[in-house]
């Protein structure tokens, strides 16, 4: 069905139904109208030609979206915060990975196909020229969670405050050997958590152990071969402050494989509450950081900031320290 289709049907002129589709705020007509109009739309079942209006507004009415990897739970919740962003600003969420064997310079080329309005980037590298070429051509793209270098257009999380929060509760239980599971150590994440780490430690006047910090793959191996490192030591830590929560189920995993209880004798506490957190053996303490928010965040920034200036965004709220079985006072 056309909009001359729902114009006949409701006696009104085609330009008026298109003003009522569109929902234009300075179209003045009776409210009996405007109800026969989205009567004879809904009788009709009157879809918009979106490849009409793209040619019209050349827009694409899409968001692209990249992440290193759709296994990891954590980009679950920043897609779900991007997808009701876009939603509200009448756009669809594309999003991809690397795990498909394609890079982050197949979505730099759909934005520069004009196949999506902004590409958000949590995964892939893009060069300082591609940065200034996509400036120039008026093509916006954010990294998100993490900073690029140099880039200044990006959005992140309060990743220092969220590990300080970590660390500071396993302080209060009385634990000065606390070990950090980080995260790669070339990761943005990860250096960040481990500055949170250390300005916990040092605001509780004890000095960082390199022995008790080992950086690694954010996952359950990670947390896995963490374990081992670190129960090898002549004085092992009372606890552990993991830097992402895939990587503490390998390390709830490996306590486990190695008798060692949690938390009568290793408290764990990690970034990150996604809902399988409650449901790990013990349920995991964790830091609540606003995953959703930051996804929908970046979003809007993306449409409307543009590609030329710089966005420099930290999400700070809301961060809850959630305190489950998973620590406790030291042995």
């Amino acid at each position: 069905m056309t909009l001359a289709d729902v114009a006949r049907k409701a006696g009104v002129d085609k330009a008026v139904v298109s003003r009522v589709v569109n929902a234009d705020p300075l179209l003045n007509i009776r409210p009996e109208t405007r109800a026969r109009v989205n009567a004879a739309l809904k009788e009709l079942d009157y879809r918009p030609n979106v490849a009409a209006r793209s040619l019209r507004t050349a827009r694409a009415g899409t968001v692209g979206l990249f992440i290193p990897d759709f296994a990891n739970p954590v980009y679950a919740e920043i897609i779900t915060g991007a997808e009701t962003a876009a939603a509200e600003l009448d756009c669809a969420l594309m999003v991809g990975s690397s795990t498909a064997g394609r890079g982050a310079q197949s979505y730099l080329d759909l934005l520069g196909q004009g196949r999506v309005d902004g590409l958000l980037l949590a995964g892939g590298t893009i060069t300082g020229e591609e940065q200034a070429g996509l400036a120039d051509r008026g093509l916006p793209w954010l990294f998100v969670n993490r900073r690029g270098p140099g880039s200044g257009r990006h959005v992140i999380l309060d990743d220092v405050l969220g590990a300080r929060m970590a660390v500071e509760h396993l302080l209060d239980l009385g634990h000065r050997r606390i070990a950090h599971v980080g995260g790669p150590p070339a990761a943005d994440t990860a250096q960040r958590r481990h500055d949170g780490y250390a300005t916990a430690l040092r605001s509780a006047g004890i000095e960082e152990d390199p022995r008790l910090v080992v950086q690694g793959a954010y996952g359950p191996d990670g947390g896995v071969q963490a374990v081992r490192r670190l129960l090898e030591q002549t004085e092992p830590p009372t606890a552990m402050f993991v830097a992402n929560v895939a990587s503490a189920i390998g390390v709830l995993s490996a306590l486990r494989a190695r008798g060692v209880s949690v938390p009568e004798e290793m408290s764990v506490v990690a970034v990150h509450d996604l809902p399988l957190a409650e449901h790990l053996i013990p349920p995991l303490t964790t830091v609540r950081m606003p995953l959703r928010a930051l996804g929908a965040r970046a979003t809007r920034l993306l449409l409307s900031v543009p590609a030329d200036h710089p966005v420099e965004e930290v999400v700070r709220e809301p961060i809850e320290l959630v305190v489950r079985q998973s620590t406790a006072r030291p042995a």
